[in-house]
């Protein structure tokens, strides 16, 4: 696997770090949107777990939520205790997790991110999200996930 995208070898290596038992799978063409990664694995969008970061305040805030929903920011902000939640630039994603847009894993950043993650994403056996990498994704379980990110439950939508 040297061709391997160095992004995805550090997620392989952390994912097995946290016991995590899902796949990683590489997805022929880039797969930015929960709607073309469900596509492609052949799922529900609603299984796709978005990984957002947003910037609150100049602290990064990680959202994990279904790909059927759209994160409220003013309901998300409140939940998660905090003033407000702006989109993140390129620069601010890719300096707290080390990945970039389309492909933030829920983990393997350079240091801990609060997460919080969708209940939504219950209702699925299966849960697929990127993998540190724009074209990959790994398999897992809701509650598997929220004992790899350490997250807390909120809804978000």
């Amino acid at each position: 696997m040297s061709s391997e995208h160095p992004a995805i070898t550090s997620f392989r290596d952390e994912l097995v770090r946290r016991g995590g038992t899902g796949e990683v799978v590489i997805l022929p063409d880039s797969a930015h949107t929960a709607a073309l990664a469900a596509a492609a694995l052949g799922c529900e969008v609603g299984a796709i777990a978005n990984s957002l970061l947003f910037d609150a305040g100049g602290h990064p805030v990680l959202i994990l939520t279904s790909g059927a929903h759209r994160v409220d920011t003013a309901t998300a902000a409140a939940r998660v205790g905090v003033e407000r939640l702006d989109r993140a630039s390129p620069d601010f994603v890719r300096r707290h997790t080390g990945q970039v847009i389309g492909g933030v894993s829920p983990f393997d950043h350079p240091a801990p991110v609060p997460t919080w993650i969708d209940p939504w994403l219950r209702r699925h056996e299966t849960i697929w999200a990127a993998a540190g990498h724009p074209a990959a994704v790994f398999s897992t379980t809701f509650d598997e996930l929220l004992a790899m990110t350490g997250g807390t439950v909120a809804e978000v939508a």
